[in-house]
């Protein structure tokens, strides 16, 4: 009698024990958070400066684009640091063991790789206001100081990345769930970043011609793949792809509400408003064949069920997106696509001549033909196969 009554009583006291407990494995450290927000300040201030040039041109480093950039480096970098110190000063026999030393530091793996990011990103800031000085305005996006800054972006946003995932990871070996949402989050981050530096070579206008397609294989599956391979939530590539389109669509609805005229010439395209990006590419439709495959052939089994995820998941990806861009880029070439939410043509510079807005280039020297869609198709299953690799790795980091 008395065994039942103490087991009566204990067990709603464990169960209240484990309810307290639950909230916090479902939640992500601070500096985690931190970071992602870091990362979002460099995507936006990335595309909040391609569309400064597109509307007013070069006239400042200083200009709110520019700052909202480096605030990211200055985020990441800062905490991140404080996160080594912690580690190599003050940090637990536990944290110590669990930790990547350099130079006689230590400090979570993301970490590092997100400060060598920070530091890149913030030398490259002087030495950039120098080449433009020195050389013109805007002589190409890829200069020596432009390519140590995207560099250091790329660095620094997969080492926020790292940091999520090890504590994604290391929470589901315990039945937890902190940080799945947060890491899907940081990949879109990354999976926009890597659309936004192909930039030049995927506006509507190229979609029928073979390079796009060649462009897109190589890239896209890279970024989607792993994060397909290593994320805890549901269909994550679909949700990857996306957070892609929401991010990107933003951009697209909320520059054009503001005001801007060009300070430089020549003046081709006289816009009044800050111009967008491109509509995103409905990458969420080929993104399922990604996430059919995973839970057709299951994650990181064997090599083989890993070679056949990659050549239905690679091969149905590239076939789906090349339908749904094929005929998504006429209707973005139409007049059907002028108005506020597709910005048909409002996404052009002001230094661009309207007279080819609205046709498709490089038709007759680069065609669609077998030649074309065989290259296309043998770069996705490479970056697919390179992708699936990576979240291997990834699904197994925990430090």
């Amino acid at each position: 009698m008395e065994s039942a009554t103490l087991g009566t009583v204990l067990e709603p006291v464990e169960a209240r024990a484990v309810t307290q407990a639950a909230p916090a494995k479902a939640r992500a450290p601070w500096h985690c958070k931190a970071v992602v927000f870091a990362a979002m300040c460099i995507l936006v201030g990335i595309v909040w400066d391609i569309s400064w040039h597109e509307t007013i041109g070069r006239d400042t480093f200083w200009t709110p684009a520019h700052i909202c950039i480096q605030l990211g480096a200055i985020i990441g970098g800062s905490v991140c640091g404080w996160l080594v110190l912690k580690a190599t000063f003050f940090g637990t026999d536990e944290q110590r063991a669990s930790a990547v030393r350099v130079w006689g530091f230590r400090g979570p793996l993301g970490a590092w790789v997100t400060l060598w990011g920070a530091l890149a990103m913030i030398t490259s800031a002087p030495f950039d206001n120098w080449w433009h000085d020195a050389y013109g305005l805007d002589v190409k996006i890829l200069s020596p100081p432009h390519s140590v800054l995207a560099a250091g972006m790329y660095f620094l946003v997969f080492g926020g990345l790292l940091q999520v995932l090890s504590v994604q990871n290391r929470s589901a070996s315990e039945g937890g769930t902190a940080g799945r949402w947060l890491f899907v989050w940081a990949g879109g981050i990354l999976l926009c970043m890597s659309s936004i530096m192909i930039m030049e070579k995927t506006f509507p206008n190229q979609q029928h011609a073979g390079e796009f397609y060649r462009t897109t294989m190589l890239v896209f599956p890279f970024y989607i793949f792993p994060i397909a391979r290593a994320a805890k939530v549901p269909m994550p590539a679909t949700t990857v792809a996306g957070i892609y389109v929401l991010l990107m669509g933003a951009a697209v609805w909320v520059l054009p509400l503001f005001p801007g005229q060009p300070k430089l010439a020549p003046i081709y395209n006289p816009v009044t408003h800050m111009v967008p990006p491109a509509f995103p590419m409905l990458m969420v439709l080929p993104a399922l064949a990604i996430d059919g495959a995973m839970l057709l052939f299951g994650r990181g089994r064997s090599w083989w069920r890993d070679a056949l995820a990659v050549l239905v998941g690679g091969t149905f990806f590239a076939a789906i997106f090349g339908v749904v861009q094929w005929h998504f880029s006429k209707f973005l070439l139409s007049d059907g696509a002028k108005n506020w939410f597709f910005v048909g043509g409002r996404h052009w510079p002001y230094y661009s001549r309207p007279d080819w807005f609205h046709t498709f280039w490089d038709v007759s020297e680069d065609p669609i033909n077998v030649s074309a869609i065989a290259w296309a198709w043998g770069l996705a299953l490479l970056a697919s196969a390179l992708g699936l690799a990576l979240g291997n790795w990834m699904a197994r980091v925990k430090r």
